[in-house]
């Protein structure tokens, strides 16, 4: 890794000029004076995102209801168009992704669907490193089944609190599970599961496979009908920086298509069907059957523009520049702050292939240097009590940005011994 990089501003400034996409961080309002690192729990505001909410507002304004059916983007398709841009994420078909609803209510909706307990297989198995909103929702749908959470909710252990040994999920995969409910990457941090092996290894012993991808999307390229996921949701508003409640998604694969959905409203119906006055649900023939509810046009709008950026960019290149970038900061960290007597550790996989798009740091004192980096205008993450999280985005950070964030580091808090 050393022979990769060289310490110093100026080694930094060559890897910013050297970088196929630099030029991105132009279409990004970012603030002079502040150095962002919170790409993993809010994407920045782009200037495309900013125009489509703009044009949203507009076609609100000049159109009122027939915007519903009118204008450059009928509200009404709202969900299978940007579905159908965020399918070359995720490797999917445009039929198999929606942009709907929340990760929290999105969980709900297709776990509604997926668990169905029945015979020995009453139960759903989760980590306990996911998010907790992730296990609330769980548990809560163990509930409505009238089953206790204690029992028929397997939370997989983790060794070392930081990430899930895939062999221990594999373990946990007994004959009474009958869901998988995972991440793909860990919150905190950052481990990248190998959504492919899990899912050929629940398959194989008669168990449904789920993802929430809310820590990947974006920054990550996902194959999920080549890995033969059943179903997986995301949020908007990380990585894909569709802003402050962007709305989420969900892919199903087309071999469920025909599976009836847990919760139902009047957007899952097919559309042709939708206001039918019969009151008989006719479900929608695609991924569309777990929509809810009427698209929120307005919290969607920005990932008009911001989807734009990722059909630029790409996903493979976005990918590469997101790990080197990791690279690089594990490369500072070993230079700068590690060491046998060091207060820092390194929570983060240091192999690519097992690594997501933040680098995480820990320290007894975090939050204090945590409070005096946010008066110099250097905001990475932060979990308590002792986890910094620095989450660049290839779209808009630089590496003289991730240099001056670690050597502000070694400054506020020691050195590498």
């Amino acid at each position: 890794m050393t022979a990769e990089f060289r310490l110093g501003p100026d080694a930094a400034r060559a890897l910013d000029e050297a970088d196929s996409l630099a030029r991105f961080r132009a279409r990004f309002h970012t603030q002079p004076g502040h150095l962002y690192l919170k790409a993993n729990g809010l994407g920045l505001a782009s200037r495309d995102a900013e125009q489509a909410t703009l044009a949203a507002l507009a076609e609100w304004k000049d159109l009122a209801h027939d915007g519903w059916m009118q204008g450059e983007r009928p509200w009404l398709t709202t969900a299978e168009r940007l579905g159908a841009a965020e399918a070359v994420l995720v490797g999917a078909e445009p039929d198999e992704v929606v942009a709907t609803g929340t990760t929290t209510q999105n969980i709900h909706v297709l776990i509604a669907t997926f668990y169905q307990p029945d015979g020995r297989r009453t139960k759903v198995l989760a980590d306990e490193l996911n998010f907790p909103s992730d296990i609330f929702a769980l548990q809560s749908q163990v509930r409505l089944r009238g089953l206790d959470p204690a029992q028929h909710l397997v939370l997989v252990k983790s060794r070392d609190g930081r990430v899930i040994d895939e062999d221990d999920v594999i373990a946990a995969m007994a004959d009474d599970i009958a869901v998988a409910m995972l991440p793909s990457a860990l919150y905190r941090s950052a481990q990248l599961l190998d959504v492919e092996r899990l899912t050929r290894a629940a398959h194989e012993r008669g168990i449904l496979a789920g993802f929430d991808l809310s820590h990947s999307i974006g920054i990550a390229p996902h194959q999920l009908d080549g890995w033969g996921v059943d179903f997986a949701l995301w949020c908007g508003s990380k990585y894909l920086n569709g802003g402050p409640g962007a709305v989420g998604g969900i892919y199903v694969n087309r071999r469920h298509f025909s599976r009836a959905a847990g919760l139902t409203g009047w957007f899952g119906v097919a559309p042709e069907h939708q206001f039918d006055p019969d009151l008989v649900y006719r479900q929608a023939p695609t991924a569309r059957a777990w929509c809810l509810s009427t698209p929120h046009v307005l919290s969607a709008a920005p990932l008009h523009g911001a989807l734009e950026i990722f059909r630029e960019a790409g996903i493979d290149a976005i990918r590469d520049k997101s790990l080197r970038q990791t690279r690089y900061l594990i490369f500072l960290a070993d230079q700068l702050l590690l060491g046998p007597t060091s207060p820092w550790a390194l929570a983060t996989p240091r192999d690519d292939v097992r690594r997501g798009g933040h680098v995480a740091l820990e320290r007894p004192d975090a939050t204090r240097i945590y409070d005096v980096l946010v008066r110099r205008g250097i905001h990475p993450g932060f979990k308590t009590p002792d986890t910094f999280r620095l989450a660049p985005s290839p779209l808009y950070t630089t590496y003289t940005e991730l240099w001056q964030a670690v050597e502000t580091l070694r400054e506020l808090g020691g050195g590498a011994t």
